[in-house]
């Protein structure tokens, strides 16, 4: 019984490792997505696959390597009450 786990699993493993890799292409007789307002051209395939700003954030702050005071902050205030 093993053996045919084995056996499907590899198998399984094999199937899974096959897939194609090539660059995505329009499908024929399909139309692309509207045009953006404001924009005279629709977009071309590339285009629509890179992301845009907002679906991959620059990160802009270092991270600290070391443990460091903290500066005063003059937002950090007691509550009222």
């Amino acid at each position: 019984m093993t053996r045919l786990r084995v056996l499907v699993l590899l198998v399984g493993l094999g199937l899974a490792a096959c897939g194609s890799q090539q660059d995505l292409k329009q499908a024929a007789g399909q139309p692309l997505p509207p045009t953006p307002f404001a924009r005279n051209e629709p977009e071309t395939s590339a285009e629509l696959l890179e992301p845009n700003t907002q679906a991959v954030p620059t990160r802009n702050v270092e991270l600290r390597q070391r443990s460091e005071e903290r500066e005063d902050d003059p937002f950090d205030l007691p509550p009222e009450g």
